[in-house]
């Protein structure tokens, strides 16, 4: 029940409220039917997503278990380090800030460690692992949930953006989540000299979505 409340787009963190680029992508045609959006965001997930935020999540949990705060400080630093644009630097400090006040008001965390989460400007994917870590779930449970999360957001955004319907979504919700766990797999596979954050189209859409005219999205 832990992880389900975590994975919901009801969870106060504002995550609803952005598209990573993919609202750019649409003004710029890039992304125009629902295969395309299906496609784009695979794409996402595997070369984006599971290749640095989710593995720096799997490596976080087991962190915040055994209370090794230096990893933690590291982990974070790397994923604040490794945004692309100010937007999606400002996406993750906004969305780990409100992660961590959600986490002030439950008790769900140790003081201590919020504590420790606090005085890092977290990110959110350290702060997400912080509450994951709490629901002593296998860590690739925790994983799924925060990649299915993270999917069902941007499902959202491909409704609103390209427009697209609702069993559209649903198909493409469909698609990503047969491939969660191998994403899940992949990111669990590596290290830290594997890890990276490099998409470079993602980065220039990104700093064009900065001064798109007209957008529904923070990022």
């Amino acid at each position: 029940m832990q992880l389900m409340w975590l994975a919901s787009p009801a969870l106060p963190i504002g995550g609803f409220s952005y598209s990573e680029c993919l609202e750019a992508a649409v003004d710029s045609a890039r992304v125009a039917t629902e295969s395309g959006a299906s496609a784009w965001l695979l794409d996402q997930l595997h070369l984006s997503l599971a290749r640095a935020d989710l593995a720096v999540v799997a490596q976080a949990v087991p962190a915040w278990q055994c209370a090794d705060h230096g990893r933690i400080a590291e982990l974070n630093a790397w994923a604040l380090h490794t945004r692309e644009s100010s937007e999606l630097r400002q996406q993750t400090e906004q969305m780990g800030r409100s992660l961590l006040e959600w986490l002030r008001n439950h008790t769900t965390a140790h003081a201590a460690q919020i504590d420790t989460l606090a005085a890092l400007q977290p990110s959110y994917p350290v702060a997400f692992a912080l509450a994951a870590s709490t629901t002593q779930a296998p860590l690739r449970h925790c994983l799924m949930t925060y990649t299915f999360g993270w999917a069902e957001n941007m499902v959202q955004a491909a409704i609103k953006s390209v427009p697209l319907g609702q069993s559209a979504g649903q198909r493409i919700l469909s698609a990503l989540t047969s491939d969660i766990p191998g994403a899940v797999e992949y990111a669990l596979s590596l290290t830290d000299s594997e890890r990276q954050a490099f998409s470079p189209m993602l980065a220039i859409l990104s700093a064009q979505h900065e001064v798109q005219y007209s957008r529904l999205f923070r990022s």
